[in-house]
């Protein structure tokens, strides 16, 4: 034990030849296949792959997490040079939140919601190393501030559910980080959180790292994180390490199709629809029953494959740049770097085609307000509310027919509630809404079928908006019946040629929802927002949850869907470079107001807004090499109930200091929208001049490309 808890100068993971399954009752299936690598000391190691890839087997392996039917069937686990695998449980228990901490996705895994957040934290150290209830006490409440969290013993006296999820990831890693461990794993820590508070805590992990000389063993999926934090990456696969390098020779010469394709389907900041082409990886990951034990597992979605491909199983093996590699093409991938291509000439084909659309979605001066229940008893029975929830505050804009609005914005900014109230499902308090010239301000049991058949929508989730228990045919006969789109014969045939238009085979008519991997029910979603051939379609979130090749496939779909029947989309997201590629018009929002709208060129180059040249600064970006500004916002979101005077971004903005009289007309008075390009608004005490040279990371080039011939199979 004495030797497990001495910090080494080597690696402090070492993982050999792992392979691990699961035992179902049609037998052990394998989940992982003789996986490799290791982890330094004060280095990150970043496992990247699509959902079902294996990485997180791996980590739940390392700490022996796999559950009862979880079996490790061959190779080592060393940490510190010590075997894990074998050892007697009430040693694991004791590296576990020691020498060996964990971060997970959802920071409400790990912490409990009837205890107070200083009980929980001094709770690993009295358990791990005994010390003093005071004591654990006061180490806690230093850890808390060097995690930039304000106020630690106010923050210490709280409940989980009061603080915002940034606050709860940052208060996990801190407590993660209470017993100074040797080796940090975490699970997909920043994917739940919005691009400020995930920029937030990848530069807190950074701070950690240096600190602390932590081994970190960071599983995600999503290539711009990995770019920005870690030193070197393994891309896993179907259950294996294809690629395996330093972060630098991997993003500048990937030598496996899969990586490659990885990095394709990633949107740029410098890129949209016009400039360059998303390319998803066709069809998914293979489960663990149908992996081929004498092939590449890849082959089947690889446009590179020859005939050797589904014949052997290639190996991984070392690469000339250093690094590993399991494929049979690698010399060819190898011998030509990545080449960024120049956008200069192409981006002008998108002003080219601007052309003035008709209106189609017109709001004015909209507001939407909730009511809070009066806490005080004298006050219930007057009737008296508490205050207001200022969701949507006096919002105004106006859609054209045939494009694609993004809205962008922090969790709590009101953007879901805009289009709630556009759709009807919320009452608006004040302002109108006129679709496609007539006054819809009414909630939706009043307005008719033609209104409602033209604006549909797909949320984020797809499982909480299909029926589990009905197949995907019926559940896309619905709408049809209802709005008497075809005749009752003609239902099915209309089905399935939905089910085309969505990329997906016929045969989905009698799936269940069970039997569809995530990007599928999402297909799903739009096909049934298709049905009813709508004029417009709002988009809620509908690719955060996806990995990056279903994402770009569901956006690229979205695409070629707005192409077909010209209908006009409202997309919303907190991604920024995922806006910039899909959307023509962008309106960034903040604490129920908008703060900056436009076309999407001129809000992305530059950013106007100090909120927006924030929100750009976020975005992590899928290439090592590229330098940034950071541009960091402090503290959270105030609270709608009472929003700040003058101003509402004037408590976390960078530059209040640069306005008219040291920033106090920012606290004082509400700016007025202006204009500072055609068609370009800003709402800012800022001058232009000041606005338009705003430090913020440099916009990125689109997308590179390789300089050889693909040779795709046909």
């Amino acid at each position: 034990m004495n030797d497990l808890g001495k910090r080494s100068s080597g690696s402090v993971l070492e993982v050999q030849d792992l392979s691990i399954a699961y035992g179902t009752r049609f037998g052990e299936v394998g989940a992982v296949r003789s996986v490799s690598f290791s982890v330094r000391s004060g280095e990150t190691f970043a496992l990247v792959g699509e959902s079902g890839c294996g990485k997180s087997t791996i980590a739940f392996g390392v700490v022996n997490f796999l559950g009862p039917n979880g079996l490790i069937k061959s190779g080592r686990i060393l940490f510190q040079g010590q075997e894990l695998i074998g050892r007697p449980y009430s040693q694991l228990r004791r590296l576990r939140g020691n020498r060996i901490a964990m971060v997970f996705q959802d920071p409400m895994q790990a912490l409990n919601p009837c205890l107070r957040l200083g009980r929980q934290m001094a709770e690993a150290l009295i358990s791990h190393q005994g010390v003093a209830r005071e004591e654990a006490w006061d180490r806690s409440a230093e850890m808390l501030g060097k995690v930039h969290i304000p106020d630690p013993i106010k923050v210490m006296k709280r409940y989980p559910h009061q603080i915002s999820g940034g606050q709860q990831q940052r208060v996990v890693i801190a407590m993660a980080m209470l017993n100074n461990p040797a080796l940090l794993i975490m699970d997909e820590p920043t994917t739940a959180l919005d691009v400020t508070a995930q920029a937030a805590v990848l530069d807190l992990i950074g701070e950690l790292k240096q600190e602390y000389e932590t081994g970190i063993l960071y599983i995600t999926h999503d290539l711009g994180v990995v770019a920005g934090i870690a030193d070197r990456m393994g891309v896993m696969y179907a259950g294996e390490i294809v690629e395996e390098g330093s972060v630098r020779d991997v993003f500048g010469r990937p030598c496996h199709p899969y990586t490659r394709g990885l990095m394709e389907c990633v949107p740029r900041l410098g890129a949209c629809k016009a400039d360059s082409e998303l390319h998803p990886i066709p069809g998914r990951v293979p489960r663990p029953s149908e992996r081929p034990e004498n092939a590449c597992v890849f082959s089947p979605r690889c446009d590179f494959r020859l005939d050797i491909c589904t014949e052997r199983r290639p190996e991984l093996r070392p690469l000339g740049r250093g690094g590993r590699v399991r494929c049979h093409r690698a010399e060819e991938f190898e011998a030509h770097e990545r080449r960024i291509s120049s956008k200069e000439t192409r981006r002008t084909k998108k002003d080219e085609k601007q052309v003035p659309r008709e209106v189609l979605l017109h709001v004015e001066n909209l507001k939407t307000y909730y009511t809070l229940e009066s806490e005080s008893l004298v006050d219930s029975v007057r009737f008296r509310p508490a205050g207001f929830v200022k969701a949507v505050d006096d919002i105004t804009l106006k859609v054209p027919q045939g494009s694609v609005f993004g809205l962008v914005g922090e969790s709590g900014c009101g953007k879901t509630t805009l289009i709630k109230t556009v759709l009807g499902v919320e009452p608006a308090t004040g302002g109108t809404v006129f679709f496609d010239g007539r006054d819809i301000n009414r909630p939706l049991r009043k307005r008719d079928l033609e209104q409602i058949k033209n604006l549909q929508i797909v949320f984020q989730n797809p499982d909480a908006t299909l029926n589990p228990s009905y197949c995907v045919g019926r559940q896309l006969r619905k709408p049809l019946e209802r709005f008497n789109i075809v005749s009752r014969k003609d239902v099915r045939a209309k089905v399935e040629e939905l089910l085309r238009a969505v990329r997906l085979p016929a045969a989905y008519y009698d799936r269940l929802p069970r039997q569809l991997s995530g990007g599928e029910k999402q297909r799903v979603g739009i096909a049934r927002a298709l049905a009813t051939e709508p004029r417009m379609i709002l988009c809620d979130e509908p690719v955060s949850a996806l990995d990056v090749s279903v994402q770009a496939a569901v956006l690229k779909l979205l695409l070629e869907v707005q192409g077909l029947i010209d209908t006009t989309i409202i997309f919303i997201s907190h991604d920024l470079s995922v806006v910039r590629y899909i959307c023509d018009l962008i309106a960034v929002m903040y604490l129920g107001k908008i703060v900056e709208i436009g076309p999407a060129d001129a809000v992305i180059r530059p950013p106007y807004h100090p909120y927006t040249a924030a929100l750009l600064s976020a975005v992590p970006v899928p290439d090592p090499a590229c330098g940034s500004s950071p541009v960091r916002l402090s503290g959270d979101v105030p609270s709608a109930v009472n929003p700040p005077g003058g101003c509402v971004f004037h408590t976390r903005c960078p530059w209040r200091q640069l306005a008219p009289g040291g920033g106090e007309i920012c606290s004082q008075s509400l700016p007025q929208r202006r204009e500072v390009g055609r068609g370009h608004f800003v709402m800012c005490h800022l001058d232009d001049a000041l606005l338009a040279g705003l430090e913020s990371r440099p916009v990125q080039e689109p997308a590179g490309v390789v300089d050889y011939e693909k040779k795709r199979v046909p």
